[in-house]
């Protein structure tokens, strides 16, 4: 009945709710303002939203009963979007199941404090004489020769008269392409910046620009707490489409998380967020529709057509960003499909556009993004990899935060490194493929993503390793940390279900870049240089990455380039420069977008791509 309320706390937080019953786990989570890991979409097949209940709520359902082991439910976990509330508990919620957790997010590369000639916006701090019989100008006239500009925003025609009074006709204007959009008065100049942010399907980087200097001020990170509708962008393209309302909540989510990191950052700075008068946003198509509260639904069916490939340039307002009211966002232009403004960006930053050589871009990440510019032409495409990298869909996955385990070399046995140096928690995106590429080294894997069986393992190979290939429900597995190394006191296995989620988001973007040189009639040996773009990329291996195929493997060390978050950094540049705006628009337009799935020889070559490399003779060395 609806007079009946669980009493529900959540801890280590301390927050509590009174819910309905029947309410799940995750929507109570919800109400308490702790978002949690949801990468299959809340549909109980990823087994992350892994909590601990103290008192019975009911008995766990098929999907909890797959998901968890005996012992586990015995202990009182359950999975959050499963478990439904009956009486009053006590929730207690592990590291393990929060997407905001210590995670090593990366930012642009650091860059050179450097003005724009041509910012979207400006202070300028003036001194006027007050009117006088023998100078009778209006004020708006006074205060754009003052300024030198063109025109004054209607809403500050309002204000003027006062403003202008009452700080005896000193203050600081704010322009925007040759409008007067604010006055502050006083005796010194007002801060004006400007904030950048990537909008990334799994993270969220933000930084704080002084439009003067063109140096960052502040950075914030976190997570992107829209992971609670799914793990990848057709999950919640999905989730927007179901109406009005299901698109407000999404794109009200990442507001929350922008506008508190807007508050961190002006907090850093010392500074309010009334003195932030420019926004600009890259990430992918879905992302930037989701961001600017876009019906994005056309996305997610044939010919996946977004609403605007052009740049936005919104009011706060409309959008629902905490900065100064007359300020104004930018949401950079897009390629086409699912390609977005972070691979315009990608593009402009490492100047892809101006070689005259061969030269790929790929952007790894949950939405897998490609480029290439031969003779002149850009075409681009993007591939559903998955959030293998990520850590999801993987069994003992998990985001690069402290315990992962970001490094393995098999000699004799396992040696492993992972973040902070702390017993092994799980395995993140750089040791799942470090991993991989080791167990194909020694044999123990093999080009058809199956492990060996333990008579054809190679006689060279160790016994400790030997001893690590197990069986696991009934199919082979390698354990890579025994129960006593681990924090958990469980150990941590590869499955043969996380080798085929590998196989599925390498052989994605493999068959991704081979079709794009295909149609260009280049070979891989062909191009002169690879951009790795995206967080991830900083943390891969080379010689590993092309182990597995997911990067060419008959390239040389020195044609890869590192580029990191090259999202960020074009944003940067669009929200202190009109110029980088207009390179933005003019790579939207001159970029020609390919729909993989559309290609009728994609289902062939995909099917290749899941075939890892042949073994090398550095393998048999």
């Amino acid at each position: 009945m609806e007079h009946e309320k669980a009493r529900v706390q959540f801890q280590p937080y301390g927050r509590t709710v009174r819910v309905p019953a029947g309410t799940t786990v995750r929507e109570a989570a919800s109400l308490a303002g702790i978002p949690l890991e949801y990468p299959c979409g809340g549909q109980g097949t990823c087994g992350k939203c892994r909590v601990k209940v103290s008192d019975s709520n009911g008995k766990p359902g098929p999907a909890e009963a797959a998901a968890l082991s005996e012992a586990d439910l015995r202990a009182g976990f359950r999975l959050a979007c499963q478990s439904r509330l009956s009486n009053n508990t006590i929730i207690e919620i592990p590291e393990s199941a929060l997407p905001l957790g210590k995670n090593q997010i990366l930012a642009g590369r650091s860059a050179a404090a450097t003005a724009a000639p041509d910012p979207p916006i400006r202070a300028a701090f003036v001194e006027m004489a007050q009117p006088t019989m023998t100078d009778d100008r209006s004020d708006a006239e006074r205060l754009l020769d003052a300024v030198q500009a063109e025109s004054i925003a209607t809403a500050l025609l309002f204000e003027l008269p006062s403003v202008l009074r009452d700080s005896g006709f000193r203050g600081t204007a704010v322009v925007a392409s040759g409008c007067v959009v604010d006055f502050v008065g006083g005796s010194s100049e007002t801060a004006c910046l400007a904030a950048a942010f990537d909008i990334g399907t799994t993270t969220l980087v933000g930084e704080l620009l002084d439009v003067r200097t063109g140096a960052v001020r502040a950075f914030a990170s976190r997570m992107n707490p829209q992971i609670t509708y799914g793990d990848d962008v057709l999950s919640r393209i999905s989730h927007a489409a179901r109406g009005p309302e299901a698109l407000r909540e999404i794109h009200s989510t990442v507001l929350a998380a922008i506008n508190e990191m807007l508050a961190e950052m002006a907090a850093q700075a010392e500074i309010e967020t009334s003195s932030i008068y420019e926004v600009a946003v890259s990430g992918n198509t879905t992302m930037e529709h989701l961001f600017a509260g876009l019906n994005p639904s056309a996305l997610g069916m044939v010919p996946f057509v977004p609403v605007s490939r052009r740049g936005l340039t919104l009011e706060p307002s409309r959008v629902g960003i905490a900065i100064n009211p007359r300020g104004c966002v930018y949401v950079l232009p897009v390629i086409g499909g699912f390609v977005g403004g972070d691979t315009v960006a990608g593009i402009a930053v490492t100047g892809l556009e101006e070689a005259d050589r061969p030269c790929l871009l790929i952007d790894i990440g949950t939405n897998g993004e490609l480029a290439l510019v031969h003779h002149g032409k850009l075409t681009a495409t993007s591939c559903a990899a998955g959030p293998a990298f990520e850590g999801a869909r993987i069994s003992c996955g998990m985001r690069a935060a402290a315990g992962a385990v970001e490094g393995i070399v098999l000699k004799d046995d396992v040696e492993l490194t992972t973040i902070g140096g702390d017993a092994p928690v799980g395995l993140c995106g750089s040791g799942l493929i470090d991993l991989a590429a080791e167990l194909l080294r020694t044999g123990m894997l093999l080009s058809q993503g199956l492990f060996a069986t333990p008579d054809t393992l190679p006689e060279t190979l160790s016994p400790a390793l030997r001893s690590r290939l197990i069986d696991h429900d009934g199919a082979l597995a390698f354990v890579f940390a025994h129960a006593d190394e681990t924090q958990s006191g469980h150990p941590l296995v590869l499955t043969q279900r996380d080798v085929r989620e590998l196989q599925l988001a390498t052989g994605a973007i493999r068959s991704g870049i081979a079709l794009l040189l295909k149609r260009a009639g280049l070979a891989a040996n062909q191009l002169h240089r690879v951009y790795v773009a995206g967080g991830f990329g900083n943390y891969v291996r080379l010689s590993n990455a092309q182990r597995i195929g997911l990067l060419p493997g008959d390239l040389g060390e020195d044609q890869f380039r590192f580029a990191g978050n090259t999202s960020l950094e074009g944003a940067r540049a669009s929200a202190l420069s009109l110029g980088a705006r207009a390179r933005a628009e003019a790579i939207s337009r001159a970029t020609r977008h390919f729909d993989l799935s559309s290609d009728p020889e994609f289902q062939t070559e995909f099917a290749m791509a899941m075939f890892f490399p042949e073994a090398t003779d550095e393998d048999a060395s």
